[in-house]
């Protein structure tokens, strides 16, 4: 219970939890400024908890070490995205919500996280090396992954999505688990470059407690699937009275699954450490087309419940671009301020764009998007 005693932001989503849904719809009934407040509210919860998430990820990730590390955080990142996206799937009229926060994600986890952690490296270490195995290994993981989920349905018909849908989650599946197999056991030197002893907050490995810090890692992302599913009400209030766009949502979402991400990115690139970055930025976005995908597409299946996977021309353009650009920036095991310059710029581009094209650019010409994810 002293332990317990400790974790703030656990205490913080219990008491706005214990709060807010009882005066849920008093709220709703201030207006915008009610709307407003709750929604920034929730939402500093959410963030708090998030980076709690970090905290105790990256203990694990100290006492297992790389890969197992990386794989805590950014499974643990895409779970508070799967809850938030499954929650925000049932209490929105939005169907491209899934497919414009995986979209986001990609952007914010390659060119975001990635860009500005190479930039901050490049200026403090000048060239910093890592494991080109692991950057060519995610990069074509990825490139297959986002075909196969969100480009070929842009080109299936609607009766014959269903079936597509269900060969998209054994796919999707049947790609994690093999390729998890190959990061942790077969091919585990991958993802690793000897970069001398770490330390994590003054903590050995073995008085760092698995069992406490794996306990409150689901406590954490538990707190912060319920509160997500009181930020809908107030995003999707917030949304309609302001008129802004609805890709808002689903930038959001990306950016609360990747906040636990960003500061051990950062922190591990003024390390020296990059290989931690490409472990982070990539792993991270595979997971997030790997993991949220079948998940939301079972959903879909079972509950009807209409969405679209398939990208805009301007999606995809920008998707083909950062990946086009990765693949000749990570191909020689070393990044630069240059190298992360470049993808912060896609990161720009991608953020005004949020704005200039606020739906995400037009459906693909002669193609309709349709219900289930695909386009007639």
């Amino acid at each position: 219970m002293r332990a317990l005693s400790k974790e703030k932001a656990l205490f913080l989503a219990i008491v706005a939890i214990a709060l807010l849904y009882p005066l849920e719809h008093a709220l709703l009934g201030y207006g915008l400024t009610g709307v407003a407040l709750s929604f920034a509210a929730i939402l500093a919860v959410i963030l708090a908890a998030a980076f709690s998430v970090a905290h105790h990820a990256e203990l694990l990730a100290h006492k297992y070490g790389e890969p197992y590390g990386t794989l805590i955080l950014t499974g643990s990142a895409v779970s508070v995205e799967v809850i938030m996206l499954a929650i925000l799937m049932q209490s929105s009229d939005n169907p491209t919500l899934v497919r414009d926060t995986i979209y986001s994600a990609l952007m914010l986890d390659i060119n975001g996280i990635l860009g500005v952690a190479a930039i901050i490296g490049g200026i403090k270490h000048g060239e910093q090396k890592y494991n080109v195995d692991s950057s060519n290994s995610y990069i074509a993981m990825i490139l297959v992954a986002v075909g196969v989920s969100m480009f070929i349905p842009d080109f299936i018909n609607q009766d014959a999505w269903r079936l597509y849908s269900v060969f998209t989650i054994v796919v999707m599946i049947t790609m994690y688990v093999v390729f998890t197999r190959i990061q942790t056991v077969d091919h585990r030197y991958f993802f690793e470059y000897k970069y001398g002893t770490q330390r994590a907050e003054g903590h050995p490995p073995h008085e760092v407690s698995g069992a406490y810090h794996g306990l409150m890692l689901f406590l954490l992302i538990a707190a912060i699937g319920v509160l997500a599913e009181l930020l809908s009400v107030f995003l999707n209030a917030g949304i309609r009275q302001t008129g802004l766009p609805l890709t808002l949502a689903a930038v959001l979402v990306a950016l609360i699954s990747a906040s636990p991400e960003i500061l051990t990115a950062i922190r591990a690139a003024v390390e020296n450490r990059m290989q931690t970055v490409i472990n982070i930025a990539l792993g991270a976005s595979l997971a997030t087309v790997l993991m949220t995908v079948p998940v939301i597409e079972a959903i879909s299946l079972i509950t009807h419940t209409d969405i679209i996977m398939g990208l805009t021309p301007l999606q995809a353009a920008m998707i083909l671009t950062t990946m086009l650009v990765a693949m000749i920036n990570f191909n020689d095991g070393e990044t630069n301020s240059l190298e992360g310059l470049v993808h912060f710029v896609l990161f720009l581009a991608f953020a005004v764009l949020i704005f200039l094209v606020p739906e995400g650019g037009q459906a693909l010409p002669g193609l309709e998007p349709v219900a289930g994810g695909a386009a007639q």
